[in-house]
């Protein structure tokens, strides 16, 4: 049982109770004890066997070896992370300490190439009936003796009367 334990026990003290229960029962406690406040929690795990005194000197030693390879496992696989993190972020800072240098650096400063916008070509159109080209004068009143312009005048001052009140309105509120 010693034996299985000595790979963890170079690495860090285990504590080991031993109890007897009820009906020739025992139970083994191995507990890995702590090395530092900031240290995985997954690695001091403990881990609990209960049987007889014939069971645990036939499959303690299998457990603990199982135990001890997980742990060991474990261990490598954090220690892997922590050196890969570490790499990734020494590498994070020699980019931007780059970076920073290559934007201090005063160059010549190129200008931003201009795209050019394709040109939307629009289908003709047919004309309507109220298009009216800028070379098109607008069409001129006619008087007649119906009194139509006199009509269209009226019209023209009630609207602009009506507009005149909407700007009062408004400026009253």
């Amino acid at each position: 049982m010693f034996q299985q334990l000595v790979p963890i026990l170079r690495q860090r003290s285990v504590l080991l109770t031993i109890t007897a229960l009820e009906h020739d029962q025992i139970r083994v406690n191995v507990l890995p004890k702590k090395l530092a406040e900031g240290e995985n929690t997954a690695l001091t795990t403990p881990m609990s066997f209960t049987g007889t005194a014939q069971e645990l000197d036939a499959q303690l030693p299998d457990a603990i070896v199982s135990f001890v390879s997980g742990y060991l496992e474990l261990k490598n696989t954090l220690d892997r992370a922590k050196e890969e993190m570490a790499a990734a972020a020494k590498l994070a800072q020699e980019e931007a300490r780059n970076k920073s240098k290559a934007a201090k650096k005063p160059g010549p400063v190129a200008a931003p190439a201009k795209k050019e916008e394709p040109k939307v070509v629009e289908p003709p159109r047919a004309p309507s009936l109220f298009d009216v080209s800028p070379s098109t004068p607008a069409p001129a009143v006619a008087i007649d003796d119906d009194g139509e312009a006199e009509i269209l005048a009226e019209i023209d001052e009630d609207e602009q009367t009506e507009d005149d009140e909407d700007e009062e309105l408004l400026a009253a509120s």
